[in-house]
């Protein structure tokens, strides 16, 4: 475990002193109520569609012979939608706020809060972000991050329909810095030059949910995707241009391709390879591109939209990979829950906020992750293959900084917090994330710990800061204002698990405890965040 050491300042002095200056004009955090109840009307309409949901669920555990795990604490539940929605672990201060709502349906008016709560469109834009534009960087004059996943966090706050947004994405013109939808298509500027096979295989994976990529140079023997139809997809971006006004098109360029057999240049037109009469007679190639991505008949756009919302709540897509769907059914199918979710999606005028709060209120999102088939090694499989349990997985790298930040603090670290608190934990999950390795955009991709990762929650600066015992940390706070022994052993379990200690882990840390004073009772504490951060309870969401 580490040993004491005095405070340390991560931030150069001058910078300090500037956000210290801020903070003291800054307002305290307003109080959050406890959130209203939604109207019972639009509850029981919700209620409905969760019930097919849950239907499809029993009919697919049924026909495996599968017996789901029992239904989760509801404390368990509301760490898994602040790590989904906020990308961290629950406060203290909202842990005892829920707590204190006693009614039955608290869990439902608690998922709306969070929905509500700008963290929420702060976290899930960076989220979908990766999915829409990919984690390189860019050219930074050119390709602005900041800006679009700044848009995208205040059109998701507003609740902008999903299908305008993407529209935007397409077809829109201007600066990158003024219109920032059109950060979609800068991202695929590099050395001068648009790459429009980036474009199109970008639109089809991360709109359409599927993979076309592999048709750009020959047509594949086991794709239905052609060369011709990736061709014509990359045409409807092959007047778009790139000038000091911004993103535009040049209504007299021609896209043109080099034939591989040939070598000789060939003009290619404007075309979807599905679906034509969803293409619209009018507009730029970009225009009629968005209109028939969005389509209300082009059912793989909902369900790409549904399947990776799914993986992003549950840090596994429903149907894997994330962007390699199979086609969708003929006939919509009842009883498929991409077609169940995708069907109310797109008939609420593409509400996102709607459809995490269906996924989070299906049965599968608060099943517990304890199944009796892991204890004795039998039909694991297909416990993991019809959501009989909930999946564990791996923290995020994001996800991993906000549950140490926000652990190390009673209160709520939001929007509201003071600029300081604000300020520093950006930093830290800047450098933490640098550090502990970015996943990219297949983040949702089965993946192992490394030990690189292990050692740096062991040892690293982060770890240590976050779990040292100061007047303004948790540790220390604990440390100093819990009545008891058990009251401070089960405030820390609270504030890095989401849960209280069993009866075995209060009585072995009781001992620790028992007759420490000052300092060596601020050490206990400290050493006790380490322990809970370095468990594997802590890195995992279950």
């Amino acid at each position: 475990m580490p040993s004491r050491r005095p405070f340390q300042f991560v931030l150069p002095l001058s910078v300090a002193a500037a956000v210290l200056a801020l903070v003291s004009a800054a307002a305290r955090s307003p109080v959050h109520p406890v959130p209203p109840a939604p109207p019972e009307s639009k509850l029981a309409e919700v209620h409905d569609v969760a019930a097919r949901v849950n239907e499809v669920l029993a009919r697919i555990w049924s026909d495996r012979n599968v017996v789901p795990a029992r239904p989760a604490d509801e404390l368990q539940v509301l760490r898994r939608l602040s790590l989904a929605l906020h990308g961290g672990v629950p406060s203290l201060e909202e842990i005892r706020r829920f707590e204190g709502d006693t009614a039955p349906d608290r869990l439902e008016r608690w998922t709306i809060q969070m929905l509500n709560d700008r963290r929420f469109a702060d976290y899930f834009s960076v989220r979908l972000a990766r999915g829409f534009v990919g984690a390189e960087g860019g050219q930074f004059i050119i390709f602005r991050r900041d800006r679009f996943t700044n848009w995208l966090a205040d059109e998701i706050h507003k609740n902008t329909p999903l299908d305008q947004l993407v529209r935007q994405m397409i077809a829109d013109n201007g600066l990158w810095t003024g219109v920032p939808a059109t950060n979609f298509i800068t991202q695929a500027f590099a050395d001068d030059i648009l790459d429009y096979n980036k474009l199109a295989g970008r639109t089809v994976r991360a709109f359409l949910g599927q993979r076309i990529d592999c048709a750009q140079c020959h047509n594949h023997p086991f794709a239905d995707w052609k060369q011709a139809q990736f061709e014509g997809l990359a045409a409807c971006y092959g007047q778009a241009r790139i000038t000091a006004t911004g993103v535009g098109d040049d209504p007299t360029k021609e896209y043109r391709v080099t034939d591989r057999m040939t070598q000789e240049e060939r003009q290619v037109a404007p075309a979807v390879p599905f679906g034509e009469e969803w293409w619209p007679a009018d507009g730029t190639p970009r225009a009629r591109l968005a209109a028939w991505v969005t389509h209300p008949d082009n059912r793989r756009f909902e369900r790409a939209i549904v399947n990776r919302t799914w993986g992003l709540l549950f840090g596994r897509a429903w149907s894997e990979p994330v962007d390699d769907l199979p086609d969708p059914p003929t006939v919509e199918d009842p009883h498929d829950i991409l077609s169940v979710l995708g069907h109310d999606f797109r008939n609420h005028n593409c509400d996102l906020k709607r459809l995490i709060f269906l996924i989070a209120s299906s049965q599968a999102f608060q099943l517990s992750s304890e199944h009796p088939a892991y204890d004795s090694g039998e039909r694991i499989d297909d416990v993991e293959a019809t959501w009989a349990a909930f999946p564990l997985v791996r923290l995020r790298p994001e996800q991993m900084i906000g549950a140490l930040c926000q652990s190390s603090s009673i209160k709520t670290i939001d929007q509201n917090s003071h600029l300081f608190t604000r300020f520093l934990r950006f930093i830290r999950e800047q450098d933490f994330v640098k550090e502990y390795g970015d996943l990219g955009e297949r983040e949702l991709e089965e993946r192992s710990g490394t030990i690189p990762q292990a050692l740096l929650r062991l040892n690293g600066r982060f770890a240590r800061e976050t779990a040292e015992a100061s007047p303004f940390s948790a540790s220390g706070r604990i440390s100093g204002m819990a009545p008891t022994d058990d009251a401070a052993i089960e405030t820390a379990y609270l504030c890095c698990l989401s849960r209280r200690p069993t009866t075995d882990e209060l009585a072995h840390f009781r001992a620790l405890l028992t007759d420490q004073q000052g300092d060596n009772r601020s050490q206990v504490i400290e050493d006790l965040y380490w322990v809970l951060f370095n468990s594997p309870e802590f890195c995992w969401n279950h």
